[in-house]
């Protein structure tokens, strides 16, 4: 789907300029220079590729569409091993001014609160929708599960019991 970009995205855009001139812009962040996002990793190995394209809608309303690909090397939660979590996602960001301005955006977008002087760094939106995109517990599709009963002992089920402290009176 993407193709290595022939010229170099800025490191910031102006996001109303943008707009205006309906760009595009396609590139590659590496995951090492995510620093946000490289706590949640097993290791700082591949990149993400997107593309950024700003334009407005039948109603006028300015946006940025984004989106990425991207195999963030996650550790499964059940075998403790390395696995690759694709991601693949698109979102369509509502650029607003105001944060009373979200309330006016359609279904489908999500808010962007862009800074007084406008300007977006294109590498921070790709990081906050990947760490978005994380799992709250990562687990390998190819990890076995695990299948046991823990069952309570005895003394845990007496101390749980609501009566349990009641017949330590009685016996007083």
């Amino acid at each position: 789907m993407f193709e290595p970009s022939a010229s170099r995205i800025p490191e910031v855009l102006d996001a109303w300029r943008m707009v205006a001139a309906r760009r595009e812009f396609e590139g590659r962040v590496p995951l090492a220079a995510m620093s946000r996002l490289r706590g949640s990793l097993f290791d700082e190995g591949g990149e993400a590729r997107f593309v950024l394209a700003f334009g407005t809608d039948a109603m006028q309303l300015p946006y940025a569409e984004l989106r990425i690909e991207a195999d963030l090397p996650l550790e499964c939660q059940r075998s403790l091993q390395r696995f690759l979590l694709p991601v693949r996602l698109q979102q369509r960001l509502g650029l607003i001014r105001d944060e009373a301005d979200e309330a006016a955006l359609p279904a489908g977008y999500e808010a962007l609160l862009v800074a007084p002087d406008g300007l977006l760094r294109p590498a921070d939106l790709v990081e906050d929708e990947l760490i978005l995109a994380l799992p709250v517990v990562p687990v390998s599709p190819d990890a076995e599960a695990v299948e046991r009963d823990f069952a309570p002992t005895a003394e845990e089920v007496a101390q749980a019991s609501p009566f349990a402290a009641l017949s330590g009176w009685k016996k007083e």
